[in-house]
C-alpha cells in the first residue's frame, strides 16, 4: 500500500509540475485553476469525507461481524444513500459557485473570479466522484483489499498530467481570458482524471465478489444512528474547513502567487504522510474497530502506540530536510517553464515552516483513529474544533502582522501550533478512556528519535554548506550530498541509540539487506 501510495505521490508531484510549467507558477491563471479544483475536495469532505474513517469504516467493520450476509446488503444500502446525497449537493454546488469562490478567494481580480466560476461548474461533478471512489475503496478494505484504492489516484494524476502536457505543447494562455478550446481542456480533462479514478476503484469491488447495486430506499442501516455520530462528524469538517479556507483567504492577501504557493507547498508536505502515515491508518483501523467492538481495549491501545512510533521514525528525518532543505527543493521542484523566481522562493519558505507541523500533524491524525474506533465522535469533534480555532487565530495574526508576502510563510506555523495543540488534547483524553495510552515507550522513542534527528540535520546542514552554490544545478546537488549525508548520520545514530522501531522498519523494507 505504501509503494502504491508513493507511485501515486509522484505523480501527484509531476502532476503539479506540470500544471505549474503549462500555466506558469505565480500566475492568476494557476491560482484560478487551483481554487476551483480544491472547491470539490472541501465539500466533498464538507458532507461525506470526514465520515469515511470515523463513521464508515467501524460501521461496515461492525455489520461484517454481525450481519449473516457479511454485511453486503448493509454496504449497497450505504453506498446508496451516499450517492443520492452527493447527486444532490452537486447540484447545489454548482448553483452555489459564485458564493463559494467569493468565500474561498476574496482577493481575486474580476476576471478570475469569472473564470473560477466557470472552472468550478466543470469540477464539481468531482463531488460525486469522489464519494462513490471512497465508498467503494472503504468497502474493499474491510474486505481486505488494500491496493487498487492507493493505485487509483495514479490514474487520475496521468490523466491531468496529459492534459497539461497537451495544454503546453499547444502554447495555452497563462492569462485569465482562455478561448473555449483551452478552456475545455483544462476543465474537461481535470474532471475526467477524478472519473478514472471512481471506475477504477469501482470495478476492483466487482472483480472481488461484491455485487454491486443501488437501492432505491437504504432505510435499515440504522441512518438515526448515522446521523447522531454524523452532526458531530459534520462538526469536525466544517471546523477543518473553516481553517482550509482562513488559510486559503490569508494566501490570497500574498498577492500573486501566494495561494499557488500554499497549495503546492501544502502538496509536498502531505506526500510522506500520504506514504507512510495513511497507509499505517488504513491498514490499521478495520482492525482498531474490531478490538474496539469487543471491548479489547489494551489491544486498541498497542496499535496506537505502534502506528506513532512507527510513523515518528520516517516523519522526523523528512521534517528535518524540509526545515533545512525547503528552498532547495522548490527551486529544484519549480524553477524552470513559465514560473515566476520570485513565487518559487517563497514557495520554498512555506515549505520549510511546513517542516515544523509534520510530526505534530501525523501524531494527531494517528492518534485520533483511536476515537474513531471508539466511535466517539463528539470528543474527536470537539477537539478538531479546537485544532481549528487555534490554526485559524494563527492565520489571522500572520495576516495582521506580517508583511504581504510573508503572509503564507506564516500559515504552516499556525498549523503546527495548531496541530500540536491537538496531539496533546487527543493523547489527555485517549488516555483518560483506555486507561494508559503506552507513555513511558512513546517518550523514549520520542527523545531518542529527536536526537538521531539532529545529528542528521547536523551531518546535512555541513554537506549542504559545504556545495552552496546558488543556481538549479546547486539546488540538486545539494538536495542529493544534504540528503546522503543526513541519512547516514541519521542511519548511524539511530544504531547506536538502538531505535527498535527503525530496526524493524528497515527490515520490513529490506528483507535481505543485514541492516543492524
Amino acid at each position: 500500500m505504501a509503494v502504491a501510495t508513493l507511485a501515486s505521490r509522484v505523480a501527484g508531484f509531476l502532476r503539479i509540475l506540470v500544471l505549474a510549467a503549462a500555466l506558469g507558477l505565480g500566475t492568476r491563471l494557476l491560482d484560478t485553476y487551483n481554487v476551483a479544483n480544491t472547491l470539490p475536495n472541501a465539500v466533498y469532505e464538507l458532507v461525506v469525507g470526514g465520515t469515511m474513517a470515523s463513521i464508515v469504516v467501524p460501521l461496515l467493520t461492525r455489520a461484517a461481524l454481525s450481519e449473516p450476509d457479511n454485511g453486503i446488503g448493509y454496504a449497497q444500502r450505504l453506498l446508496s444513500l451516499i450517492v443520492y446525497i452527493l447527486g444532490i449537493v452537486t447540484i447545489v454546488a454548482i448553483v452555489a459557485a459564485p458564493l463559494l469562490i467569493d468565500l474561498y478567494a476574496p482577493g481575486f481580480t474580476a476576471g478570475q473570479r469569472d473564470l473560477a466560476i466557470v472552472f468550478s461548474r466543470f469540477f464539481f461533478p468531482q463531488i460525486l466522484f469522489y464519494g462513490i471512489s471512497a465508498t467503494a475503496g472503504a468497502i474493499l478494505n474491510i474486505r481486505g483489499v488494500f491496493g487498487t484504492p492507493a493505485w487509483a489516484p495514479l490514474v487520475n494524476s496521468v490523466i491531468v498530467i496529459a492534459v497539461g502536457l497537451t495544454y503546453l505543447i499547444v502554447g495555452g494562455s497563462t492569462g485569465t481570458s482562455l478561448t473555449s478550446a483551452d478552456l475545455l481542456l483544462l476543465a474537461v480533462g481535470t474532471s475526467a482524471g477524478v472519473f478514472a479514478q471512481m471506475t477504477l476503484v469501482v470495478q476492483a469491488l466487482r472483480r472481488s465478489g461484491f455485487p454491486i447495486r443501488l437501492h432505491l430506499d437504504p432505510r435499515g442501516i440504522g441512518i438515526r444512528r448515522i446521523g447522531r455520530l454524523g452532526i458531530w462528524v459534520l462538526l469536525s469538517v466544517i471546523t477543518a474547513q473553516i481553517l482550509t479556507a482562513a488559510a486559503t483567504r490569508a494566501a490570497s492577501w500574498g498577492g500573486p502567487g501566494g495561494i499557488t504557493a500554499y497549495q503546492n507547498a501544502s502538496a509536498i508536505y502531505l506526500v510522506p504522510f500520504a506514504v507512510i502515515a495513511v497507509s499505517v491508518m488504513t491498514a490499521m483501523l478495520p482492525r482498531l474497530s474490531q478490538y474496539a467492538a469487543r471491548g479489547e481495549h489494551q489491544r486498541v491501545t498497542v496499535g496506537l502506540s505502534r502506528a506513532v512510533r512507527t510513523a515518528l521514525v520516517v516523519m522526523a528525518p523528512i521534517a528535518a530536510a524540509f526545515i533545512l532543505l525547503g528552498p532547495d527543493i522548490a527551486v529544484v521542484l519549480f524553477d524552470h517553464g513559465n514560473s515566476d523566481a520570485g513565487t518559487v522562493g517563497v514557495l520554498g519558505r512555506v515549505l520549510s515552516a511546513y517542516g515544523l507541523a509534520l510530526v505534530p500533524f501525523t501524531s494527531y491524525m494517528i492518534l485520533q483513529r483511536g476515537l474513531y474506533a471508539l466511535q466517539d465522535t463528539r470528543t474527536s469533534a470537539l477537539i478538531t474544533a479546537l485544532v481549528a480555532a487555534v490554526g485559524v487565530a494563527g492565520c489571522a495574526a500572520a495576516g495582521w502582522l506580517l508583511p504581504a508576502r510573508d503572509i503564507v510563510v506564516g500559515i504552516p506555523v499556525a498549523y503546527a501550533v495548531a496541530y500540536f495543540t491537538g496531539l496533546n488534547v487527543t493523547a489527555l483524553v485517549l488516555r483518560r478512556r483506555l486507561g494508559y495510552i503506552d507513555g513511558k515507550r512513546l517518550v523514549r522513542t520520542h527523545a531518542r528519535v529527536f536526537v538521531a534527528t539532529a545529528t542528521g540535520a547536523a551531518s546535512a546542514a555541513a554537506a549542504g554548506w559545504a556545495v552552496g552554490a546558488p543556481s538549479w544545478t546547486g539546488s540538486l546537488v545539494t538536495l542529493v550530498v544534504a540528503g546522503l549525508a543526513g541519512g547516514g548520520g541519521y542511519l548511524a545514530a539511530g544504531r547506536l541509540l538502538r531505535i527498535i522501531e527503525l530496526k524493524h522498519l528497515l527490515a520490513t523494507a529490506l528483507p535481505r539487506v543485514r541492516t543492524w
